[in-house]
């Protein structure tokens, strides 16, 4: 198999697994590493590299769980408040090895748009993603609860400036991953000019 048909097989293969399909395998920690030195070869602005990650592991998945539970509990109003999303919220963690807080470090620099920063960000989740897939892992990137509440941002010690992009919850899943699906036809994706 060339490289090329590697990687284009890798993303097409590349699929988001929630944490309730994931079976509670831990993932050795030197894996996450190995995918956290990947994801820091995402492209970057005059080399900024804005990425940031709080890696939680073992009992500390779960406790990740629990307080983002806490803090969406303490933080929503009583009239959008559900038990399901808090119990949901809750339990990602009981099958999940391993949860990566992205989030996007705002730099100095101030010819550097924000905008870039937070696709910089981005894309070193995507290659987290893919690196993922490579290794067989499954991933789900969450951005519920209170992803993008300032209660947040404090719980995992950033500045005003800086944002939490997502959680990547991750982990092994047992069978079959589900067959990928694109909805919109690429030609209503694509113009040609030329």
């Amino acid at each position: 198999m060339t490289t090329t048909t590697a990687i284009d097989q890798v993303i097409h293969l590349r699929r988001t697994v929630k944490p309730v399909f994931m079976n509670g395998d831990r993932i050795p920690d030197a894996v996450i590493g190995e995918l956290l030195e990947l994801a820091n070869w995402a492209p970057t602005h005059a080399h900024t590299e804005p990425w940031y990650f709080v890696v939680y592991a073992g009992n500390a998945v779960q406790q990740f769980c629990h307080d983002h539970a806490e803090h969406y509990r303490l933080h929503t109003p009583a009239d959008r408040f559900t038990t399901a999303a808090y119990e949901k919220l809750d339990t990602m963690g009981k099958t999940a090895s391993h949860v990566i807080a992205l989030c996007m470090r705002r730099g100095d620099n101030p010819k550097i748009p924000e905008q870039e920063e937070l696709i910089a960000s981005a894309c070193a989740g995507q290659n987290i993603l893919l690196a993922a897939a490579a290794r067989r892992l499954a991933v789900y990137w969450g951005t519920g609860g209170m992803t993008y509440h300032p209660a947040m941002k404090e719980y995992l010690g950033l500045q005003e400036a800086d944002k939490v992009l997502g959680f990547l919850y991750l982990g092994y899943a047992d069978g079959a991953l589900a067959p990928g699906k694109r909805i919109v036809p690429m030609d209503k994706k694509v113009r040609w000019v030329g």
